[in-house]
């Protein structure tokens, strides 16, 4: 199952741990995601995306 907001298509995004003799490693920085209803549809949705939803309501 991907990582992946169903509404706008948010994903993760890579980043980078600096040490501190500047060794870089990377990771992943995921979405924020939570299931909800919508629609009577059961559906992935990020949570920049339920702010939005409640504030146009």
């Amino acid at each position: 199952m991907a990582k992946r907001c169903d509404l706008c298509g948010r994903g993760s995004t890579k980043d980078a741990s600096r040490s501190h003799s500047n060794i870089k490693t990377i990771k992943r920085q995921h979405v924020n995601l939570q299931s909800k209803r919508i629609d009577g549809k059961k559906a992935k949705v990020c949570t920049k995306c339920l702010k939005t939803m409640v504030k146009t309501r």
